[in-house]
């Protein structure tokens, strides 16, 4: 799924608008970057090749994983994106969500 694809996606599972949903998939993105080991990082720049670039210069180097509770996750990208924390747990739920198929 490529950047626009996930911000809709976001949007259609929330009902935030385009501008919240794109807030809240690169606040939770930019966070999950900072829990990950290098490996994981990179598997995730590879999922997602148009967000690679920013999510390599923000990262902090590490080995290993760096998990922080689900509930000081939530606190973080609230701050990032001056969010409420009931947005904040829908946006960051659907934007880690896996991708809607079509229904055939």
């Amino acid at each position: 799924m490529d950047q626009k694809g996930l911000i809709r996606a976001v949007a259609e599972r929330t009902g935030l608008s385009r501008e919240e949903s794109a807030d809240i998939s690169r606040a939770v993105l930019e966070g999950l970057v900072d829990q990950l080991s290098d490996g994981e990082a990179r598997r995730l720049a590879a999922e997602l090749p148009d967000l690679a670039e920013q999510l390599q210069a923000r990262r902090r180097r590490r080995a290993e994983a760096h998990p922080v509770k689900l509930q000081d996750f939530i606190k973080q990208v609230s701050e990032r994106t001056a969010m409420t924390d009931e947005d904040t747990r829908a946006g960051a739920g659907a934007a880690i969500a896996p991708p809607l198929r079509s229904a055939c």
